[in-house]
């Protein structure tokens, strides 16, 4: 599956930025904080990473609760980030689930474990990333 993301500037001088997913029309914006010259009116790209990660999770459980007709009703993520170490190498991403439904003991750590190796998790874990940066 490809993808094409176009993000550009939303308007002359600004650091805020317009994201057009090509698949299916959606638009995003991102920010930078305002200490580092945007106006934060809207998510910065730091945020819009770990984002992912959180949805991909709920999502995950989601569908493998479908598939297996559990009575999961919503999901609930909380994201934690620790970035104190960025500039060392250490990411940390803490995430709370809570599974919400009348589901067993069960379900509920079968859908803890399912979600720990969702996408996202997989692709910020194991996989290994190569970005090409060109001029257009």
């Amino acid at each position: 599956m490809s993808l094409t993301l176009k993000s550009e500037t939303e308007t002359v001088g600004a650091f805020r930025q317009v994201l057009h997913f090509d698949k299916n029309g959606h638009t995003l914006f991102a920010d930078s904080a305002k200490d580092g010259g945007g106006g934060e009116t809207a998510p910065g790209p730091h945020e819009l990473f770990d984002a992912s990660l959180a949805a991909c999770k709920a999502l995950t459980a989601h569908w493998y609760a479908r598939q297996r007709n559990f009575p999961l009703e919503r999901v609930t993520t909380v994201l934690e980030r620790d970035d104190s170490k960025e500039r060392e190498g250490h990411y940390g991403l803490t995430i709370t689930v809570q599974f919400h439904g009348p589901l067993t003991d069960e379900q509920r750590a079968r859908l803890l474990d399912v979600i720990g190796r969702c996408p996202v998790h997989k692709l910020m874990t194991t996989t290994e990333v190569t970005i090409t940066t060109k001029a257009g």
